[in-house]
């Protein structure tokens, strides 16, 4: 059985990704912005580049959102007290409401997602999808 399994991981990528960013988050948080305050709920005062790696971003992309997070109000940027060149991310009180709010969101939307699967078969998908962590880790493109 051909199961494209490459072909249906994409598309339902793309799917899931232009569907959530319609409808942005409560509050007006968008995906990736709630990646990161989940990220700071837990790691609050985090080296800038610590969160780019647990998000799995380069550093553009991570410049770019921690500057719109910013300027929408969710998080503040320090220099680092021991190393003035580099940062630490700090939740704003706004932040944390809106993590309040995303998770929310997020139960509504693994629901849908898991919707019509039993348990086990979640288990299962959950399984494969970490293990492409493993199988295929982050390249360091200026290493390449």
């Amino acid at each position: 059985m051909d199961h494209r399994l490459v072909y249906l991981l994409n598309v339902g990528q793309r799917r899931l990704h232009r569907w959530s960013q319609a409808r942005t988050w409560a509050g007006g948080v968008t995906a990736a912005q709630a990646g990161l305050l989940f990220f700071l709920a837990k790691n609050d005062g985090a080296l800038t580049n610590e969160a780019a790696a647990a998000l799995d971003l380069k550093a553009p992309g991570m410049s770019g959102l921690v500057d719109r997070a910013e300027r929408a109000g969710l998080i503040e940027r320090h220099a680092d007290e021991s190393d003035r060149r580099v940062s630490r991310l700090w939740l704003t009180k706004e932040g944390r409401a809106a993590v309040k709010r995303s998770k929310a969101s997020l139960a509504d939307l693994n629901a849908r997602l898991t919707d019509g699967f039993t348990d086990a078969e979640i288990d299962i998908v959950a399984r494969w999808l970490t293990s492409l962590q493993d199988k295929f880790p982050a390249i360091d493109e200026d290493a390449a």
